[in-house]
C-alpha cells in the first residue's frame, strides 16, 4: 500500500515512521543538536540507517555527505511532507477518562492539532470544563465540523456507540478519524481510520513477557504439581 505525500507516491510503512523520526528530531533540537548523521538519527527512531535512508529517499535528498541532517531542516521538512505545519482543527467525541486525557494532552497543540470542540451524549457532563473547552452535546456535532473546518475527529466512546459516531462524523464531512473504542468501524472509500486499541497493545506486550522467562504463576503452579506428587 502506497500514500501520495506531495505528490508523491510513499509506501504506507514508510509513513508511519516519519512522525517517528519528526519526534526524534524534536528530541535533537531540545538537547541543541544542530546536525546529525543517518546512523545517530537511525538510533534516535529505534530504525536501522538502511530503513532510515530509503525512507528519507522518498521526500528528496536533504543531507550533505560528510557532514549529515540539518536537524531544524530536516524536521521542517518531514513535518511538512506529513502536513503538520499548518493547524488542524480535532474534534473529540466521548469525554469520559479516556476522552479527558485525550483533551488534555499537550501533544495535540504542540504538533499542529488544535482541538476546537469536545463532544457527548450525557447530559450530565455538558457544559463543564476539561482543557479549557466546554464539553457540548453530540448533537452540536454537525455546526462545529461546518464552523470550524474540522477534517479530523478523534471517537473515544464505548465500542456500541462508535460506529454510530463514525456515521455522524463522516456525513458532517469529517474524512480521517482515530478511533480509540474496541470495534472496528465501517466508513465510505475516501474516508481513512486509524485504530489505537490499548488493550492489543497490552496483550501484545503479555505474549512477549511471558516469554522471558517463568512468570510468577508458572513458578507457583510447578510447586503446586511436586507437593501433590
Amino acid at each position: 500500500m502506497t500514500a501520495r505525500v506531495a505528490g508523491r507516491e510513499i509506501p504506507e510503512a514508510t509513513v508511519a515512521r516519519l512522525p517517528v523520526y519528526l519526534r526524534a528530531l524534536h528530541a535533537m533540537l531540545e538537547h541543541g543538536t544542530v546536525t546529525c548523521s543517518s546512523e545517530e538519527l537511525a538510533v534516535a527512531a529505534g530504525v536501522n540507517s538502511a530503513k532510515l535512508r530509503k525512507d528519507l529517499s522518498y521526500l528528496g535528498s536533504y543531507g550533505t555527505r560528510g557532514v549529515g541532517y540539518d536537524v531544524d531542516y530536516l524536521r521542517y521538512q518531514i513535518a511538512r511532507e506529513i502536513g503538520v505545519t499548518q493547524d488542524w482543527a480535532v474534534i473529540i467525541v466521548g469525554i469520559g477518562n479516556l476522552g479527558h486525557a485525550l483533551a488534555n494532552y499537550s501533544g495535540f497543540r504542540t504538533r499542529g492539532f488544535r482541538v476546537v470542540a469536545l463532544l457527548d451524549a450525557d447530559p450530565a457532563l455538558h457544559g463543564r470544563q476539561v482543557a479549557g473547552l466546554p464539553v457540548r452535546p453530540f448533537d452540536d456535532l454537525e455546526t462545529v465540523v461546518r464552523d470550524s473546518g474540522v477534517a479530523i475527529g478523534v471517537i473515544a466512546t464505548p465500542a456500541l456507540a462508535a460506529q454510530d459516531v463514525a456515521d455522524r462524523m463522516v456525513a458532517a464531512g469529517v474524512t480521517s478519524i482515530l478511533n480509540f473504542a474496541p470495534s472496528v468501524l465501517s466508513v465510505p472509500a475516501g474516508v481513512d481510520v486509524r485504530k489505537v486499541d490499548l488493550s492489543i497493545e497490552l496483550q501484545i506486550l503479555a505474549y512477549h513477557e511471558q516469554r522471558k522467562g517463568p512468570q510468577p504463576a508458572d513458578d507457583a503452579a510447578s510447586r503446586l504439581a511436586g507437593e501433590a506428587s
